[in-house]
């Protein structure tokens, strides 16, 4: 990049300062919706989500026989002392089994000690995958900090268990290694007495006070809430907090947040749109054309905490995560690919494998990725396709999740200046005529191939 450039970049980044500055956002939805979301989350594309908490001791949950959401092992707490969950009898006989029935969950804090927990290593993970930021469970449904807060006194991973400013440590790391890094934070939680007795209380006493405290003390790049389906967002204050969250705190000009902030907000009010498994609670997620920033947040396995009841079968293999991501970005979404580590410490080894198989996909093909949008004029997406788009600047990539046997035509684009699959220096033969480019295959052998999963073929000065 030359100075000019430099230069050109510096000017738009204060410009960007002094608008977010001067914008006075009112506790109103009309009003927080008006704010833009940060450029860089858009630019990401790609980021890794963390559960860890004390449902990674247990670490169970079933793996057939019910739908995606009973099989969360981060929910064994409520599955297990809620008779009305599709999973309630494969939790409590998993329980009673192994445990006793009188064992409590909250004695599992006991086991929950992180010895092995060396953020600097997790955070070498993460570089490793080519992910532009991390989102970690601060707080999930259980109620349970990872970090020291003097709401959850004698409930947090300092006061308890390891002892240890888990989310303090991790956020060092991952910053020193050039990676953005956020929390998720539960609105509600299932069993704290504040919460079932008083609402509005526990909105005031005890939610709102960790709230500000989380993002006062870490200043995250992400506030990543969840757990908002029980009330609207006017019992949890939301707009209010937000507008204190976008005019006063340090973290008003960059931070990202997402659309969990009551029942009545998702794909409608606050940041980014979220979809979870391909869902929006019930809703079909993928027939759906998204017009605005989203991210899909979903588990390499069929549980976003650790579960030791999946196997290889349930886990996603490399190559489906590279297709994931290539069809979330093309539709002009991020993704953000769980992982759930153990109760000692540890990043599952098949897990960082995904992982770091991702990455490698990436170092060839980040390109068409990294700071990429969606292309107007794409075909639909759909279970079918295999050939996918994404634009920069006057640049179209095309994205080929199989490798193409013969000559394929796009269409609506300008004869490009260059073609090339990424990671092979030789050009990509081409004709154009009457606004269809046929792009001729390049010959791609086992001693030449550049990358597995999907290629990429770049398209230079296409969108004229």
């Amino acid at each position: 990049m030359n100075q000019s450039s430099i230069f050109v970049l510096l000017i738009l980044l204060v410009l960007t300062t002094v608008l977010f500055a001067q914008q006075k956002y009112e506790p109103t939805w009309e009003s927080i919706d008006s704010r833009p979301i940060p450029s860089w989350f858009e630019d990401a594309k790609f980021g890794i989500f963390i559960h860890w908490g004390l449902f990674s001791v247990p670490a169970w949950g079933p793996v057939k026989d019910v739908s995606i959401y009973e099989k969360y092992a981060e929910w064994y707490w409520y599955s297990l002392m809620n008779p009305s969950r599709q999973s309630h009898t494969q939790f409590k006989a998993f329980h009673d089994n192994v445990y006793g029935e009188k064992f409590k969950y909250q004695d599992f804090v006991k086991d929950f000690n992180c010895e092995m927990f060396a953020p600097d290593d997790w955070a070498n993970v993460f570089l490793q995958s080519g992910a532009k930021y991390v989102v970690l469970t601060s707080k999930h449904h259980e109620g349970f900090t990872l970090w020291p807060n003097s709401q959850a006194w004698n409930w947090n991973a300092v006061d308890v268990g390891p002892h240890r400013d888990l989310a303090g440590d991790l956020i060092k790391a991952v910053r020193a290694k050039g990676i953005r890094m956020g929390y998720y934070f539960s609105l509600y939680e299932w069993f704290n007495p504040l919460y079932k007795q008083d609402i509005h209380k526990y909105v005031d006493t005890h939610m709102l006070p960790q709230m500000k405290d989380l993002v006062t003390r870490y200043e995250p790049d992400i506030l990543w809430t969840d757990g908002e389906w029980d009330h609207p967002s006017e019992v949890w204050r939301s707009t209010e907090f937000l507008a204190w969250l976008f005019n006063e705190s340090t973290v008003k000009n960059f931070v990202v947040i997402n659309d969990r902030w009551g029942k009545e907000t998702r794909s409608k009010h606050g940041g980014i749109y979220t979809t979870e498994y391909d869902l929006v609670h019930e809703a079909n997620a993928t027939a759906m054309e998204i017009q605005h920033p989203w991210e899909e947040c979903r588990g390499i396995g069929t549980s976003f905490g650790y579960n030791r009841n999946e196997n290889l079968a349930n886990y996603s293999t490399s190559e489906q995560l590279v297709h994931i991501l290539i069809e979330k970005v093309a539709r002009g979404g991020n993704l953000l690919l769980n992982i759930g580590p153990t109760a000692d410490g540890r990043i599952p080894v098949i897990m960082q494998q995904r992982l770091k198989d991702m990455g490698d996909w990436l170092k060839v093909n980040g390109e068409a990725i990294y700071g990429s949008r969606k292309w107007a004029k794409s075909p639909k997406v759909t279970a079918a396709t295999k050939i996918f788009f994404t634009t920069k600047g006057k640049d179209l990539f095309v994205i080929c999740t199989k490798f193409p046997e013969k000559p394929f035509v796009v269409e609506n684009i300008a004869q490009p200046t260059t073609a090339a699959l990424l990671g092979v220096t030789s050009a990509v033969k081409t004709t154009y005529k009457n606004g269809q480019l046929t792009i001729t295959p390049p010959p791609v052998t086992p001693a030449n191939n550049p990358c597995q999963y999907a290629w990429v073929i770049k398209l230079k000065d296409a969108l004229k």
